[in-house]
């Protein structure tokens, strides 16, 4: 069978969902199908590694140690797969390379240009994951929307791809925006309108359409957006607004956009969403509910929290237990009144000085409080500090990072590091594997002798430390194999006290969640 190829791409406003929009699809057409999602995204950074999360959100880590958009956890979470550093491609990216073949001659003289040379390198790409990776159906998400410079070439190029692939074998959804506008109470077809237009003008001219809007839309919307926009008026779909993101395949579903595709690209996957349906019921129907608090420094922007707000929805889905998130900026916190409302404190990764003392005291109150505690990477940090400061009796213990002449350097960067200049792509990245300790509450949530989780910092527990943290009664429960880095920590005899410098939310998914997100809300629920 040939490579299919479905492009989303999105219009009036970013934010839209395309990501969503895109895993959604996927989810919908992977029963029978090998599918691989690529994103394209028009920054001129390499990866999103350098970005504050203000500026784009989570990044999100893969396996390979890549740094890719946030929309790539939606991509795993939805489909199941293993993303590769290989599908996300950034222009910054795509200009190193066309950088490269310059350098070495591989246009043997010619002045290279955008078209062809730029949008070649584009298009080999997308093919060569495509041979390299046996797929049956690739989904391109063009991120931005249309008319943004940065995303032209990228528009270009699988405006070309139908003549290389086949006009049967290729389909163009574009996601547009609908609004209701207040005191008019009236779908709004004119911006889906005019980005389909500008759509046109570059070539592309969608098989789908799928208008985002608080409510389904309406048969009148529907034939005014299918008259002026040339598409079938089947193929003009909701994207309803919805309290949680899983909800969306089933929409689409119910919407009929499989059965679109599958005639459009003559391919048959049907969906199942049995399961999906059952998980989607706990949600929404949940019989418990508790209050957790995040301790972070970035709360204004929950995307910066992506992965962890999705891994306790996969727990809440499991357990019927929803799950009320407090967002705590903890940067100028005075006193942990808050702990008073809460069932349990997660302590999330971060970077630099900023919120640290804050975070440290409410780890030294619910320590001491018998809180369930949940600490990922630099919450582990954190929580290796005040274990040091307030209970092995090393004042002013503190990594060096927040410290560099603190006498206690109980967290200080790897040696490796030292000599690193680069900001990007030069951390430990990506997955490691961790031995657990026989008898440990992590080896329990893991059932296993070892876990693999992926990894995004610099600093690691001072392995010179190590004795005089356990000997306090602080459990290294899950280390390297050859015992130098701390990977998991707990503390026995509190009803949840688990720390890693992993990230384990980056692996989470609704049909298994996160180890140590199931056995935290399961003890916030006790």
């Amino acid at each position: 069978m040939l490579t299919k190829y479905i492009i989303v791409s999105g219009g009036v406003l970013s934010g839209l969902g395309k990501g969503i929009a895109a895993a959604s699809i996927g989810h919908l057409l992977s029963s029978r199908l090998r599918i691989i999602p690529i994103k394209c995204d028009g920054y001129l950074n390499v990866d999103p590694g350098t970005m504050n999360p203000y500026e784009h959100g989570e990044v999100f880590v893969l396996d390979d140690g890549a740094e890719v958009d946030m929309d790539f956890g939606h991509y795993e979470r939805f489909l199941g797969v293993r993303c590769k550093s290989k599908w996300n491609l950034t222009m910054g990216k795509v200009f190193d390379m066309v950088r490269q073949k310059e350098r070495r001659g591989d246009y043997l003289g010619k002045t290279v240009q955008y078209i062809p040379h730029v949008t070649d390198v584009i298009k080999n790409h997308i093919f060569e994951v495509a041979r390299e990776e046996s797929a049956d159906l690739i989904i391109v998400e063009i991120g931005g929307t249309v008319g943004d410079i940065e995303n032209e070439l990228f528009l270009e190029s699988v405006r070309q791809m139908k003549e290389d692939v086949g006009r049967g074998n290729i389909a163009y959804v574009h996601l547009t925006y609908v609004p209701i506008p207040y005191g008019v109470h009236e779908q709004k077809s004119k911006p889906t309108q005019q980005s389909v237009n500008l759509l046109k003008q570059r070539g592309i001219f969608p098989d789908v359409i799928i208008g985002r809007c608080p409510e389904f839309l309406s048969k009148e919307v529907r034939a005014k957006i299918s008259n002026f926009c040339d598409v079938d008026p089947e193929a003009v779909i909701t994207g309803l607004d919805v309290e949680d993101i899983y909800e969306i395949p089933l929409i689409f579903e119910q919407e009929g956009l499989p059965a679109i595709l599958h005639k459009k690209l003559n391919i048959y996957s049907p969906p199942d969403m049995a399961k999906w349906r059952q998980w989607i019921d706990n949600l929404k129907n949940p019989k418990r509910e508790i209050t957790v608090a995040m301790c972070g420094k970035y709360t204004k922007l929950e995307d910066s929290y992506a992965s962890i707000i999705e891994s306790f929805n996969h727990c809440a889905a499991h357990l019927s237990c929803k799950v009320n998130l407090k967002m705590v900026e903890t940067t100028d916190l005075k006193d942990t009144s808050f702990l008073n409302g809460v069932d349990g404190v997660v302590v999330p990764g971060g970077f630099g000085q900023r919120g640290t003392e804050g975070k440290i005291e409410v780890i030294r109150a619910v320590r001491e409080k018998n809180i369930p505690f949940l600490g990922l990477c630099l919450g582990l940090q954190l929580a290796v500090i005040e274990f040091s400061r307030n209970v092995c009796g090393l004042q002013e213990a503190n990594s060096t990072e927040i410290d560099s002449n603190t006498p206690h350097p109980v967290i200080d960067i790897l040696p490796e590091q030292r000599k690193v200049t680069e900001k990007g792509g030069t951390m430990r990245l990506g997955a490691y594997t961790a031995v657990l300790k026989e008898g440990s509450v992590v080896s329990a949530l893991y059932q296993a002798g070892e876990a693999s989780e992926r990894h995004r910092h610099r600093y690691e527990v001072n392995p010179e430390y190590h004795r005089t943290i356990s000997e306090k009664g602080m459990v290294l429960s899950g280390t390297s194999k050859d015992g130098r880095l701390v990977e998991f920590i707990e503390l026995p005899h509190h009803k949840f006290f688990v720390a890693t410098q992993a990230h384990p939310e980056l692996k989470s998914r609704m049909e298994r969640p996160a180890p140590l997100f199931y056995g935290f809300v399961k003890a916030c629920m006790s």
